[in-house]
């Protein structure tokens, strides 16, 4: 049996993403772009002296971990987490998890941001603390997220420090909007799923003075619309964001869709491909990437 193509596993993440978003604000209802607290407590009870085994299933949680000081304490991360590089990759599934793999590590803290639907059930019944961190939905999300890592690890400070770093950061980038007057489509993958500008990553575009195009077609206020070509075209953004370019979409296959030559982005040179880790995780690096978005604005001709 062969494995499936990277681009399909790519769009089953996507997908499996997107339905974790949705089940999130059928819980919650509908609030204009929110949906599951980012921040959501233990199952069980943490080790009073902290945790010294820790498994992280999130990429995002890993980067954060490691900012904050707590890598040390850190025996096993996911096959996707990718960053630092000192980070103990494993075969570990955060799509995927399997309790028993899992419990082989013997942690005391597992930090996730998805379950499949039994997962924490599974690691509570262990008496394996859990914490989930869902998918940010807000900047706020992610210092909330920090913070409450910091606490979880007894690294309070460090992750006070952080926190404050990222609000600097993007402070300073705010105080110089250099997309102001600029529209902009943000590809998901090449099914044209996109962010409106009430989700994390539309946050920090709307930084840079941008505009998200995909805000009318979010009618429901998912914040995750499935936008036509023919609604990109009529809006004719000027600036498109590719944050699949690393499963192969460019500025050439771009152009090469159906009437895709003519929109302004194309012709103008304005397809920015974007780092699919930093574009797509919503912890210390937010900061790397929104500044990665205003270096390639400013690279614009004319």
């Amino acid at each position: 049996m062969t494995s499936p193509p990277v681009r399909t596993l790519f769009r089953l993440r996507v997908l499996a993403l997107l339905g974790a978003l949705a089940i999130a604000l059928t819980a919650c209802g509908s609030d204009g772009g929110g949906g599951q607290p980012a921040v959501s407590g233990v199952a069980t009870t943490v080790a009073p002296d902290g945790p010294t085994a820790i498994i992280s299933l999130s990429p995002t949680a890993t980067e954060i971990l490691f900012a904050i000081g707590a890598g040390r304490q850190v025996v096993a991360v996911d096959n996707m987490s990718n960053y630092p590089a000192e980070a103990p990759v494993t075969e570990l599934s955060g799509f995927t998890p399997n309790v028993e793999s899992i419990a082989g590590y013997d942690p005391d803290l597992v930090v996730i941001s998805y379950d499949p639907g039994d997962l924490v059930d599974g690691l509570e019944a262990l008496g394996i603390p859990t914490v989930m961190q869902w998918a940010a939905n807000s900047i706020e999300d992610t210092y909330s997220q920090i913070a409450e890592l910091g606490d979880l690890t007894g690294q309070v400070e460090e992750a006070t420090a952080v926190n404050e770093s990222i609000r600097a950061g993007l402070a300073e980038l705010s105080d110089d909007p250099v997309g102001a007057g600029m529209t902009y489509f943000h590809e998901i993958d090449n099914t044209l799923y996109s962010a409106t500008s009430t989700t994390f990553v539309g946050q920090l575009y709307a930084l840079l003075g941008l505009e998200n195009i995909a805000d009318p077609a979010d009618e429901a206020g998912f914040g995750w619309p499935q936008l036509s070509a023919e609604f990109i075209l009529e809006a004719d953004p000027d600036i498109i964001f590719l944050s699949d370019a690393a499963w192969g979409e460019s500025a050439e296959t771009v152009a090469a869709r159906p009437g895709w030559d003519v929109l302004t982005a194309v012709v103008d040179g304005h397809v920015v491909p974007l780092d699919q880790d930093t574009s797509g995780r919503w912890g210390p690096r937010v900061v790397d990437f929104i500044e990665s978005v205003k270096v390639a604005i400013e690279g614009f001709e004319g």
